[in-house]
């Protein structure tokens, strides 16, 4: 499932994020930030205007994320 689709509250695993193109910034960022595979995230909120953005943590760190930014990123959801 995507990270974006993640239900509020709901935690997950990571399993890859995907590159748009070669050299994806994008995709490089959420890697930098800790989106690799294997790292446990959870999603805290969501924001009141079409649910965007999207509030993650990844350990002790939170970060808001786009949907579309979210939307890149393959969870496997955890009990």
């Amino acid at each position: 499932m995507r990270l974006s689709d993640l239900p509020k509250g709901a935690s997950a695993v990571v399993e890859r994020v995907e590159d748009a193109h070669v050299n994806d910034p994008i995709a490089q960022r959420l890697r930098d930030l800790g989106f690799v595979e294997g790292e446990r995230v959870r999603l805290v909120a969501r924001g009141p205007v079409g649910a965007d953005p999207l509030l993650v943590q990844i350990g002790y760190t939170r970060f808001a994320l786009r949907r579309t930014e979210a939307a890149r990123v393959t969870v496997q959801e955890v009990a």
